[in-house]
């Protein structure tokens, strides 16, 4: 079984996760819609994600929807003390299976009330807004009014503390003037790195970041430099770009998803693996490379 503790750990919020984690979107079905082919398979990597050690999940409600989170339940509950369950909320799923923004006092408070439900939980332990200003990528525009939604019920004790997703700096300080933010979840890897500066201000200030897509997601990276790095260490594509985020910054939080078990231990993986300077330079060079790929 994988060591995830070679990785390190991160605050986040008032707990310590290890810096390797898990992201539950795969476990519903395709399209992150419905249910899956194999619901005793998925059950299965849920506690084998536990039993390596993992203790940060992310998931959401709008997952399945509500697959995700019925999954964990089953699974987990009662969940072990160690273990944060990361959940996002702003959004809702169309008959469709349709990503449909849902943002409005009632529909946040909705989430939150869905969230508690379908995870069996009392409070939960982080609420990530996910802003809906952009679409493939965050988008200006005010967040005031759904953060504050999230503070008051904070306030309320139904949250312990609140993250965002898919904004810019401009965002997050108009958000740290509403309640702390304890984490960012945005859209980074090899490729996508116009968030580097701005994670590197994040770490000074102690808030984690947390990058979702490390292979480019929907569309998978393709790079020969990847795949020659890769090769040359005896470690895949994927282990190669979670070790390159490992070392980019020490307030990196990693949720790679998976529905395989085969998968999840090559993920886990990664934490062990240490990428010399050399293999380094080769990756920071496929961001201008492949500049189709922002």
């Amino acid at each position: 079984m994988p060591d995830i503790t070679a990785a390190g750990s991160f605050r986040l919020g008032d707990r310590t996760v290890h810096r390797l984690g898990y992201g539950a979107m795969q476990l519903a079905g395709p399209g992150v819609f419905g249910p899956p082919k194999d619901r005793a398979g998925a059950l299965a990597l849920l506690r084998e994600v536990v039993a390596s050690g993992v203790n940060h999940i992310d998931t959401s409600d709008y997952y399945g929807p509500h697959i995700t989170n019925q999954l964990l339940r089953e699974a987990l509950h009662p969940y072990p003390g160690e273990l944060v369950i990361v959940t996002k909320v702003s959004a809702r799923r169309g008959t469709d299976g349709s990503w449909l923004p849902a943002m409005s006092r009632e529909e946040l408070e909705q989430a939150v009330y869905d969230n508690l439900r379908n995870l069996g939980l009392d409070v939960l332990e982080v609420v990530n807004f996910r802003s809906m200003h952009g679409i493939h990528g965050p988008g200006e525009g005010s967040i005031e009014m759904p953060v504050s939604v999230l503070a008051e019920l904070q306030r309320r004790g139904l949250i312990r503390h609140v993250g965002l997703s898919n904004v810019t700096a401009a965002q997050v300080q108009e958000a740290r003037r509403i309640c702390d933010i304890v984490c960012v979840q945005n859209f980074y890897n090899l490729v996508n790195r116009a968030d580097d500066t701005f994670i590197d201000q994040l770490d000074r200030e102690g808030i984690a970041f947390v990058p979702f897509f490390p292979l480019g997601g929907f569309t998978p990276l393709q790079s020969r430099a990847l795949d020659e790095v890769a090769k040359a260490l005896g470690a895949t594509p994927m282990q190669v770009a979670l070790a390159w985020l490992l070392q980019r910054s020490p307030n990196m939080l990693l949720i790679p998803g998976t529905s395989s078990r085969g998968h999840l231990r090559e993920n886990l993986a990664a934490a062990s693996l240490h990428l010399p300077r050399d293999a380094i330079t080769k990756l920071d060079g496929i961001a201008a490379q492949v500049p189709a790929a922002h």
